[in-house]
């Protein structure tokens, strides 16, 4: 096939065509043969579908994950962040199939596939040993490119259920494939993937690429979510892949001692990685989540030059008059689902070169010298402090709309710009340190992962004992002297602690609608102002009407 792909060139015609066809227009005709003249340009091909990937993995795929959950909440900040009720549709399970974040999703899921085969079709063509390159090099590149495109397939499968299953450039206005088939398409690519694909050594760096354990953690993530995925439940294959990987059979890795080492600016080097995007500073930078969480002045909390827009929070532990919202419901509450003495609870704070603590903002904003930061909303030109509660407090008092806090509602359209605790998951370095900006990568995989799904299957299977074993091995080094007061323990474990311990640690990394599908609570149970939504079909999200519209052979998900 004569051809070489302009992502710009692909990414207006999906956008236009719905992915009615995932062969486009070529701008060049240049066979393979003659494009490749080194290694670094089979390099170059291979990865260009990961810089995809990366983009995929953070933005309106997060959103549906996070937004729709109980974790995180974009409330109405008095003029602000309305947007004509979308953040509110997604909190309240009301979206449609004409929302952006599920068109754009539903889009670039299938964008990813496309040039992930793209890629296999080029270097599947040809001749490795021209560049000295050994055929066993070949199958591994086009084994990442199969375990990448299994990749986009298994998330699109979450979103959506069943999708058209691509297997060239040249097919066209194809039909919907079911759940079975595209669970059974993921299984097959990941399951070859894992037979050609190099196991990491002791002492290799994270870099980006898929190795073994990577494709054999996707394939126990796809058992391990199979009920919700198509009503079989795979625990026992999931527990199998999970223990093998923890053993070390797909490779040398060991869970990091300190809770940010997976984290921090050089989490490449952190033994826990299994797969990550590679970030550095002014390059391709994990750095899409700082506008939507941070106030417009935090960028004098951090010693940056960095603006923010004041959106994205945790949902409130606290009603407006102090009281717990853990009374009333078992999910939501994300801060206060951490232990007192948890390390990561701390407030943030820079400590110079490469070392902080803590991973929120909350409390009284400062500078790093102690001046307070000052708000420009209903705080202006007074002291911002971040509360752990959604309400308009600065409507309250003599001649104002309320005459006391217990009147206060708090809700979606309720919030103020101080509004909510702020995430730090990744580290912000001061101007002084700027070559240290973005330079953690993004974890995708990570071995703690795996202990948890082991510990869950573990679960599910009976035994409580070892599932209790296998989290608290993660949770002691969140605790000084690995003293954890609050282990989990076969008279505690249960589907709420298990939700808690998933919600704890991986808070904001983009999991969390997934976590409560498995358990059956995305939409039977109540979280803050959010009420059960009660109808099964919204563990889906629609086929936009965009693709729908440039493939009429699509069919649309029940209840839409």
């Amino acid at each position: 096939m004569k051809k070489y792909i302009s992502i710009a060139t692909l990414s207006v015609a999906l956008l236009l065509s719905g992915c009615t066809k995932l062969d486009q227009e070529f701008y060049s005709s240049v066979t393979p043969d003659t494009f490749f003249k080194s290694e670094k340009d089979i390099k170059a091909a291979l990865f260009r579908p990961f810089t995809h990937a990366k983009w995929y993995m953070g933005e309106d795929r997060w959103r549906l994950q996070e937004y729709t959950a109980d974790n995180f909440a974009i409330t109405t900040k008095g003029r602000h962040w309305y947007n004509g009720g979308e953040n509110e549709r997604y909190h309240y399970h009301r979206w449609t199939a004409d929302d952006n974040w599920v068109w754009g999703s539903w889009r670039g899921t299938l964008m990813g596939v496309a040039l992930a085969l793209d890629a296999k079709s080029d270097l599947s063509k040809l001749d490795y040993s021209k560049f000295t390159l050994t055929e066993e090099r070949k199958a591994a590149d086009l084994a990442q490119l199969d375990a990448l495109i299994a990749y986009f397939y298994l998330r699109g499968l979450d979103y959506f259920g069943g999708m058209p299953i691509f297997e060239s450039l040249d097919q066209e206005s194809l039909p919907r494939n079911s759940d079975q088939e595209l669970f059974a398409h993921i299984e097959k690519l990941l399951k070859a993937a894992i037979e050609n694909l190099p196991a990491k050594k002791a002492g290799d760096r994270e870099e980006g690429a898929i190795r073994q354990a990577a494709a054999a953690a996707m394939l126990a993530q796809l058992y391990f979510n199979a009920e919700a995925y198509i009503g079989k439940s795979m625990y026992a294959e999931s527990q199998k892949l999970a223990q093998d990987i923890v053993n070390k059979v797909y490779g040398d890795y060991s869970l990091d001692t300190k809770w940010n080492g997976v984290h921090g600016f050089k989490n490449n080097d952190s033994p826990e990685m299994i797969w990550s995007m590679p970030s550095e500073f002014k390059m391709l930078e994990y750095n899409w989540f700082y506008a939507d969480f941070y106030h417009y002045n935090t960028r004098q909390f951090f010693a940056q030059d960095m603006g923010g827009n004041n959106g994205a929070h945790l949902t409130p532990s606290k009603k407006p008059n102090g009281s717990l919202y853990a009374a009333d419901t078992k999910l939501g509450s994300p801060f206060e689902t951490f232990d007192q003495g948890d390390l990561r609870k701390a407030p943030y704070v820079y400590h110079g070169t490469d070392q902080y603590e803590g991973m929120f903002i909350v409390g009284p904003h400062k500078t790093p010298s102690g001046e307070a930061i000052v708000g420009g909303e209903e705080y202006k030109d007074k002291p911002l402090d971040f509360v752990d509660q959604v309400g308009r407090f600065s409507e309250v008092g003599p001649e104002k709309k309320y005459s006391s806090i217990d009147q206060l509602p708090s809700k979606m359209s309720e919030g103020e710009e101080n509004t909510g605790i702020r995430l730090v998951k990744v580290p912000i370095p001061n101007l002084a340190n700027n070559t240290l900006r973005w330079g953690a990568d993004m974890p995708i995989i990570r071995l703690s992962e795996i202990y948890y799904m082991l510990a869950e299957c573990e679960f599910r299977l009976g035994n409580k004992e070892k599932a209790a074993a296998l989290f608290n091995t993660v949770r002691k080094r969140n605790f000084a002297q690995e003293q954890d007061p609050n282990p989990v323990t076969v008279a505690n474990i249960d589907k709420y602690r298990i939700l808690d311990e998933w919600s704890i640690e991986f808070l904001g990394e983009g999991r969390r609608r997934t976590d409560l599908i498995r358990w059956k609570a995305f939409t039977t149970e109540k979280w803050w102002d959010h009420n059960p939504s009660t109808s099964a079909h919204l563990n889906r999200f629609p086929v936009p009407n965009q693709a729908i519209a440039g493939n009429n052979s699509l069919t649309q998900n029940p209840g839409y």
